[in-house]
């Protein structure tokens, strides 16, 4: 097997973690992470009788205001 030295599996770490980050920043990945808890939270709030309803669809368009930024 291959041995790299020190600096050599240090260079190969380090370019594993930007492509790592690079994909998980994307953003599609960054969008859901920002939209699935408020759309959970609209889903929680929709339970409340009179307001519920009201309070889910305001933050379900706030949601999608998010996914449409173009990232």
């Amino acid at each position: 097997m291959l041995q790299l030295p020190i600096r050599g599996r240090l260079k190969l770490l380090q370019l594993a973690l930007f492509f790592v980050l690079a994909f998980l920043l994307s953003g599609c990945v960054l969008t859901k992470i920002v939209t699935v808890p408020m759309r959970l939270g609209a889903a929680v709030i929709s339970i409340v009788p009179v307001a519920g309803n009201t309070a889910h669809e305001a933050i379900d368009e706030a949601a999608e205001a998010v996914d449409a930024i173009p990232l």
